[in-house]
């Protein structure tokens, strides 16, 4: 249980993979937003030896107020990786909005975008591992077909975060234990909810004895030690976190439960699951996957188990906070720390229902590379992206897709907006017809599986409602914060 060492292979086309779905997720270069300006205030303040700065931090939604002073209210960890790019490219502080910068989007890609590749190669290495042939598939599926590419190059912490949580997995399943506790605090010091990761692995680590556990211990320390010296020097305290200090039109929401979480309520579960940029909207190839860590676990039972905690316990997170989708964003993004932990299961997946895997990974890849190319764009409360899909057909006019596409830096070549685009979609569907070539030359005659109605039922009830935009007339006697919940994702509650 759990004895077996890393399975660890190459897939086929590793590179030429990699490097297409880095077009496809990191080429849009999308405006600055208040992620952005809340790192890199913090970023600017501490090349002047300073945590505060009340000018910049003004200037940005996120922020957090002590000791009369103005200090993020985010993480340090993605501000401290970002520092020296900002300086090596010269960006300012606060790039303000609607701004889009070169620069900007080198800053992302050069973070955040390394972070993306480097938790796709994880996912395809260990993938191919798991099923021969099928690293590649899994890539992909992972790569482009979840929430994870809208937000490569988007200047939130949760890519980063899931990067370094899925190779301190790796790491402590390889027995390279301290390591895997120097990642493990890494990845607390980028984003807080990671020390849900943090926890699980301690957890596995100490089913393999008391001194991986200590050896586990002591790789976090650096991480946690940074964490609570920023902590103490910012807020007063090494246990004070910035969330507790939250000062914008959130903070009375932020207030309630652990920082805003509570019990998973209705709106929130819709939300995250069939709302605009719900799972089973946007990435039904997550069920082929959640189906494929119950196969894993006949091989890596304990490896399973990490995999289907992490995720539970980020669903339970989602579903909990007050706002599921963190504001404007593609969708749950809170959840995709665990998403690497889920595509555990893309291979196995691949190898035991290869034609269902393949068919919700082209419908996810499809879907999630429109969400990359136009979830920046402000679309009515009650219009989804499966409605806004279902207009086009009569009329573009009718359609916020028509006016949604983002720059480039092709832009900076002289191409228009549609080029870039086009490249974006290119990228995509070489990736996939690649990846899936293995899938399709290994695939039998079809056999009959439970899996194949209980995917497509859940996956058409939730696109059903998509392109209904239900339910936008949803009635409800919860707080603010679930209203604003509402909007996030895509609905009008109206309260009695």
């Amino acid at each position: 249980m759990g004895g077996r060492s890393l399975p660890w292979r190459r897939p086929r086309h590793e590179l030429a993979l990699l490097a297409l779905v880095a077009v496809g997720a990191l080429l849009p270069v999308n405006s600055a937003n208040p992620q952005d300006e809340s790192r890199l205030c913090l970023a600017q303040a501490l090349v002047h030896g300073r945590l505060a700065d009340d000018a910049c931090f003004a200037r940005s939604l996120d922020h957090a107020a002590y000791g009369g002073h103005l200090y993020s209210d985010k993480a340090p960890g993605l501000s401290l990786l970002e520092l020296p790019v900002a300086q090596a490219v010269r960006l300012g502080p606060a790039p303000g909005r609607p701004a889009y910068s070169l620069r900007l989007w080198a800053v992302r890609v050069l973070t955040s975008g390394v972070a993306f590749l480097a938790c796709a190669f994880l996912v395809g290495r260990i993938g191919e591992g798991l099923a021969s042939g099928l690293g590649g598939a899994a890539l992909v599926a992972f790569a482009l077909g979840t929430l994870v590419a809208p937000l490569a190059a988007a200047g939130f912490d949760h890519v980063p975060a899931a990067a370094l949580g899925f190779g301190a997995f790796a790491l402590a399943w390889r027995r390279r234990y301290a390591l895997a506790g120097l990642a493990a605090g890494a990845a607390i010091l980028v984003e807080y909810q990671a020390a849900l990761v943090a926890a699980v692995l301690a957890v596995y680590a100490a089913a393999h004895g008391v001194r991986a556990l200590a050896r586990y211990a002591a790789g976090a320390l650096p991480g946690l030690g940074l964490l609570a010296a920023y902590d103490a020097l910012a807020f007063g305290a090494p246990w004070h976190l910035s969330y507790r200090y939250v000062a914008n039109a959130y903070a009375s929401d932020q207030a309630h439960g652990l920082f805003g979480i509570g019990a998973p309520h209705e709106l929130a579960v819709y939300a995250v699951f069939a709302g605009g940029g719900g799972l089973l909207v946007a990435s039904p190839v997550l069920v082929a996957a959640a189906a494929g860590l119950a196969t894993l676990a006949r091989a890596y039972a304990l490896e399973a188990a990490v995999g289907a905690a992490v995720t539970v316990l980020f669903v339970v997170l989602n579903c909990g906070y007050f706002l599921p989708y963190g504001g404007v964003s593609p969708g749950p993004r809170f959840l995709v720390p665990a998403l690497p932990f889920l595509a555990l299961g893309l291979g196995p997946a691949f190898a035991r229902h290869p034609r269902l895997t393949a068919a919700l990974a082209a419908v996810s890849v499809a879907v999630t590379t429109v969400q990359t190319l136009t979830w920046t764009a402000a679309r009515p409360p009650q219009q989804t992206l499966f409605g806004d899909l279902a207009r086009i057909p009569y009329g573009l006019a009718s359609s916020s897709l028509a006016e949604a596409l983002p720059r480039s830096p092709l832009g900076w070549l002289g191409l228009g907006r549609p080029a870039g685009a086009v490249l974006v979609a290119a990228a995509a569907l070489a990736a996939l017809v690649v990846g899936l070539r293995p899938v399709r030359a290994r695939a039998g005659p079809p056999r009959r599986r439970a899996l194949a109605p209980v995917a497509l039922a859940l996956v058409l009830a939730a696109d059903a409602f998509g392109i209904a935009g239900w339910p936008y007339a949803y009635r409800s006697t919860s707080t603010e914060g679930t209203v604003a919940a509402a909007h996030a994702a895509g609905v009008v509650p109206l309260k009695r």
